[in-house]
């Protein structure tokens, strides 16, 4: 065999594998555009809370576990929620968005004279629910959930509460419920409104505000640290891990839960809703995500399809007849 027909034939065989292995990285490639592996968390309030917390602990156990590919996760401030509200319905037909979102920007639709509601978005996936709490400083006086009340029902101006979320969201909503148990008007509640729990932080350790009402998960390190101590929680059980009553045990008739969602804008094809809420199932099923809820004080509220499309027409009417109550809506 001739020294050049051999050097042909080793080219030969060269090039078919170097065709296999493009072949095979297109392949990959491919597989990488399908899905869920494009898509993006929009997360309407700033870093560090309610919402950024439960989409970023989301998106890196769908990374991890290898439900989706790479997701970024992106923070739209303003309003309450309802930049990017409107950032969402402006997407309509955008198969690759995803948005965190709850009670609070329901709320701050109506607060903030928008025409977006979270109903006329697809609806995706519940994915938690959780309780409030009343928060204050460790070194402040208000040793009790019975000394913050009387201390409120004394000069309700005097007391300066802050919440993460905007008039009408959850922050919002509990201190004013909360007001109406103990016998001060809710209008005379002295509320400061925060753009999310990073913020609320700051005031609350700065003591800017008398006290903070807000979802604990986000306060689960300076609680540890005690450097935030809880009066009172929202629910109708206490939340393992923190040392503090119910409402109900402290002799308050009233119970109040947050919740988290997702949305997709409107107007995507079925399929990519489909693939989106089957890779939410998903994470809802590891034992990363039921850590999470644990970690956090989440509850599993997990539901797709007409379960929380009715739920959400049901929070729209809620939260407005209350607002407009208030004289907000």
């Amino acid at each position: 065999m001739s020294r050049t027909a051999g050097g042909g034939r080793v080219r030969a065989v060269l090039l078919l594998v170097l065709a296999g292995i493009l072949v095979a990285g297109c392949g990959v490639t491919r597989g990488e555009d399908e899905g869920l592996h494009r898509v993006r968390m929009m997360v309407p309030n700033s870093p560090g809370g309610g919402y950024d917390l439960t989409a970023r602990t989301a998106v890196k156990i769908m990374e991890d576990d290898g439900i989706t590919g790479r997701v970024e996760v992106f923070n739209v401030i303003g309003a309450g929620g309802t930049v990017a509200m409107a950032r969402l319905m402006n997407e309509a037909g955008n198969d690759d968005l995803m948005m965190m979102m709850g009670l609070g920007v329901v709320g701050a639709g109506y607060t903030n004279g928008s025409t977006a509601r979270v109903s006329d978005a697809t609806a995706l996936a519940r994915m938690v629910e959780e309780q409030e709490g009343i928060l204050v400083p460790a070194d402040s006086p208000l040793r009790t959930v019975d000394d913050f009340v009387a201390a409120w029902r004394a000069d309700p101006s005097a007391i300066t509460i802050g919440g993460g979320s905007s008039p009408g969201g959850p922050d919002h909503l509990f201190p004013m419920e909360t007001a109406r148990a103990v016998g001060v008007d809710p209008k005379a509640v002295n509320f400061v409104s925060y753009d999310g729990g990073g913020d609320l932080l700051t005031a609350l350790l700065g003591e800017k505000i008398t006290a903070g009402t807000s979802g604990l998960g986000e306060y689960v390190d300076q609680i540890e640290a005690d450097q935030v101590r809880v009066l009172a929680v929202s629910g109708n059980e206490r939340v393992p891990g923190i040392d503090a009553p119910t409402l109900r045990e402290a002799g308050i008739d009233l119970t109040f839960t947050n919740w988290r969602g997702i949305l997709a804008p409107p107007g995507i094809s079925d399929e990519a809703k489909a693939a989106m809420v089957e890779a939410l199932a998903k994470l809802h099923d590891t034992p990363a995500w039921k850590e999470a809820l644990v970690k956090n004080g989440w509850s599993d509220a997990f539901a797709t399809g007409p379960e929380f499309e009715r739920f959400l027409e049901e929070q729209d009417e809620r939260v407005s007849s209350t607002l407009s109550e208030l004289g907000l809506a």
